[in-house]
């Protein structure tokens, strides 16, 4: 497999969520505490920031079935269109604490975790496209990378600070997890497991915090490879590219200090043509019903 190559060389605090848009041929992601979206052109190797806010920290980002961006705040979910870069307010929910990683299903609900607060821990929510929301897990230790398996019966999700991967079976007709059981679990003291995707083959790839890589998870939940970045927090990971061959890694420099933090924290990484090929990600109806 290639070496990651830095492409973006910004210095972002906490770069995440990436996504790539099939539509606009383009990877999005956020820099949370900044408020910061930006947009990468590979075809032009281009970089803009495309949408800035003060007023709230950014989490995680779906794609519309209009081609819309969803962007989850601190409660508030916003709708983004790339071509025009309007933003509108298309769901407001009632939590404690901003949201962190979200992932849509295939019927276009979004499943979107909260962060711990002062007094509680965080909670992974399913927002519905009539704008309803449910909590299906509780007290979750920062809710993070999700996907689902390429026959839609499986659901992961990763529990930062418990340093575990779950597995959840699937309803696709309901959106209904039951059966949690641990899929795997980190060493405490090789960084903590933070974003994530799943390959078309059912290979997991998760990102790992404070370790300075990602690594590639069988389903069965054994390690079988692993790529190195200069950037002790590799914050999540994502397949995109017009052929979805391409892995972006979004990084963070968070103590602003890259002698501590590495060469490339904050940067954006892409490693290409690797062996495995990726799936477009589900789209969210939240915003176009």
């Amino acid at each position: 497999m290639a070496r990651p190559e830095r492409i973006v060389d910004i210095r972002a605090h906490t770069g995440e969520g990436p996504i790539w848009h099939p539509d606009e041929r383009r990877l999005y992601w956020v820099d949370i505490p900044a408020g910061r979206l930006y947009e990468y052109d590979p075809a032009a190797d281009d970089c803009e920031l495309v949408y800035e806010t003060t007023e709230r920290p950014l989490g995680g980002t779906t794609v519309e079935a209009d081609g819309a961006l969803l962007l989850f705040t601190h409660g508030t979910v916003l709708r983004f269109d790339p071509t025009t870069a309007a933003v509108t307010t298309v769901a407001e929910l009632e939590t404690e604490t901003r949201f962190n990683d979200v992932i849509a299903d295939p019927e276009g609900r979004v499943f979107c975790g909260t962060m711990p607060g002062e007094n509680e821990l965080g909670e992974l929510y399913r927002l519905d496209p009539d704008g309803t929301a449910t909590v299906v897990v509780e007290t979750v230790d920062i809710a993070n990378g999700m996907g689902f398996s390429p026959d839609g019966e499986t659901f992961y999700f990763t529990e930062s600070e418990a340093q575990r991967i779950y597995a959840f079976d699937y309803d696709r007709a309901t959106g209904e997890l039951w059966n949690r059981r641990v899929l795997l679990e980190t060493p405490p003291d090789d960084g903590v497991p933070d974003g994530m995707t799943v390959d078309g083959d059912g290979y997991i790839w998760s990102a790992r915090w404070n370790g300075g890589r990602v690594i590639k998870y069988a389903p069965d939940g054994t390690a079988v490879d692993e790529l190195d970045l200069p950037a002790r927090k590799v914050s999540s990971v994502t397949i995109g590219g017009p052929s979805y061959d391409e892995l972006y890694l979004t990084t963070a420099l968070t103590d602003g200090d890259r002698a501590t933090e590495g060469d490339g924290a904050g940067a954006l990484f892409r490693v290409p043509d690797i062996d495995t090929g990726g799936v477009p990600e589900f789209r969210s109806r939240i915003a176009s019903e």
